[in-house]
C-alpha cells in the first residue's frame, strides 16, 4: 500500500488555485493514483484566502490535510505561506511566490504587512523554495499565470514524467491560453531545476 501524500495550494481569491488543483489532479490520475481534492474558501469573493487540499495514494479516504501533514505547500503569496506553514510535514517543501498581495486590513491601514516572511520561515526550519513567480508569469505573457509557474516548480520536485504535466496542461487550459501557460510552466520548472 502506497503512503498517502498531501499537497496544499494556498492563495487569495482570483489567483487560480482551482486551475492549479485541476492540473495537479489530472497528473496524479494519469499516474494511476486515487485522488481527492477539496477547496476551502476563507471568503468567497476575490481577495479572500483560498485553500485547496489535494491528497493522493493507492486509496484516499479524505481530502482534508491536517497540520503537519502536507508534503508540499504551493503558496501564491508570502502571507499565505506564513499562515499555512504549520501544515507542512517534517521534511516537506514550501514553494512560495515571493510577492506580497496586501489583504484588506493592510490596504485600509489597520495592520502592517509582516516583514521578512522568508527569513522567518527558514528560521523555523521550513524547506523553502522562493521565486518571483509574478515576473516569470509576465515573461510568459500573462501575469495571471503565477499558478502555472508554481506548478512548474513543483513538477521539477515531484516524481512524475514531464509528459504527464504537459498532458494535464492541454486537458485543463483553454486552447487560446495554452501556449502562454506552457511557457509559464517551463519557466517555473527551469527555475527549480537550476536552483535545487
Amino acid at each position: 500500500m502506497t503512503e498517502v501524500k498531501s499537497i496544499m495550494i494556498v492563495g487569495v481569491g482570483g489567483q487560480g488555485t482551482l486551475l492549479a488543483s485541476r492540473i495537479l489532479g489530472s497528473v496524479l490520475t494519469e499516474n494511476g493514483f486515487d485522488v481527492k481534492v477539496s477547496e476551502v474558501h476563507g471568503m468567497s469573493q476575490r481577495g479572500g484566502s483560498v485553500v485547496t487540499y489535494v491528497r493522493f495514494g493507492e486509496k484516499v479516504y479524505s481530502p482534508i490535510v491536517d497540520e503537519g501533514e502536507a508534503d508540499y505547500i504551493l503558496a501564491f503569496e508570502r502571507l499565505e505561506a506564513a499562515r499555512w506553514a504549520s501544515y507542512l510535514k517534517k521534511g516537506g517543501t514550501l514553494i512560495m511566490n515571493d510577492r506580497p498581495i496586501s489583504p484588506m486590513p493592510v490596504i485600509t491601514g489597520l495592520m502592517k504587512y509582516p516583514q521578512q516572511v522568508s527569513e522567518k520561515l527558514v528560521d523555523k526550519g521550513v524547506k523553502l523554495i522562493s521565486c518571483d513567480a509574478l515576473s516569470m508569469a509576465a515573461e510568459a505573457g500573462n501575469a495571471r499565470s503565477v499558478n502555472v509557474v508554481l506548478i512548474g516548480v513543483l513538477s521539477a520536485l515531484a516524481d512524475f514524467p514531464e509528459e504527464a504535466w504537459q498532458n494535464a496542461l492541454k486537458a485543463c487550459v483553454k486552447p487560446k491560453f495554452l501556449e502562454m501557460n506552457q511557457k509559464a510552466f517551463a519557466l517555473g520548472r527551469e527555475y527549480a531545476l537550476k536552483n535545487l
